[in-house]
């Protein structure tokens, strides 16, 4: 997985070009993590349904860049520590990824890959903000009854997962699911299976994974 991951293109992740100037840079932290005997999981929060932007869609951890930040590994940490209380220490920094446009808020974004060597419980630290704070287990992402592709008002489709009563899509299901295709661990499934977007959470047109 590292192998293809630290060889991976911005294409391997979505068709919008990144620009070369402007938008603001922002990083993610896409963090792994295993409970004994269990498998290899993934920390999805949740946002909170009274945002502004992005209202209650599951996301990885993460925000824009502040000046004192000395690359996107710091700030995707940062923002894990602010939103649900992570102990920066406890990851290791596996990898970049290649920096991705979200038109729709014009952020540039890294995701960060980490192995959550010294797994912690973890919470929202900011409910306005951070409504559920979920390790989703690759083997609930990966089983074929709990991916689908969903269909914006826009008319993008993209993919999408559901785990643990979360509707995982747009950039965060973009990543996700390239990521697990570079690990292997993806499974065949339907990809003629196709909804529309819950009203919910239609405002914003994703990026990531876009057809």
């Amino acid at each position: 997985m590292l192998s293809r991951v630290r060889a991976a293109r911005r294409e391997d992740f979505t068709r919008l070009r990144t620009p070369t100037s402007g938008g603001r840079e922002s990083a993610v932290l896409v963090l792994l993590g295993e409970e004994p005997g269990q498998g290899p999981d993934v920390l999805i929060m949740q946002r909170a349904a009274t945002l502004r932007n992005h209202a209650g869609q599951p996301a990885f951890p993460g925000g824009a860049a502040d000046e004192g930040d000395a690359d996107p590994p710091a700030t995707a940490l940062r923002e894990a520590n602010e939103e649900v209380g992570l102990d920066p220490t406890s990851v290791t920094v596996l990898a970049q990824l290649p920096r991705l446009w979200i038109p729709v808020s014009e952020f540039v974004v890294t995701p960060v890959l980490g192995w959550w060597h010294r797994p912690h419980p973890v919470h929202p630290r900011q409910p306005a903000e951070v409504a559920h704070v979920a390790r989703l287990p690759v083997a609930e992402l990966v089983d074929p009854d709990n991916r689908l592709r969903v269909r914006h008002p826009s008319g993008w489709v993209g993919p999408a997962f559901q785990a643990r009563g979360m509707l995982v899509w747009g950039f965060t299901g973009g990543v996700l699911a390239a990521l697990l295709d570079m690990a292997g661990w993806s499974r065949p499934w339907p990809l003629d299976r196709v909804v529309d977007l819950p009203p919910s959470q239609s405002l914003p047109t994703p990026s990531a994974g876009a057809d």
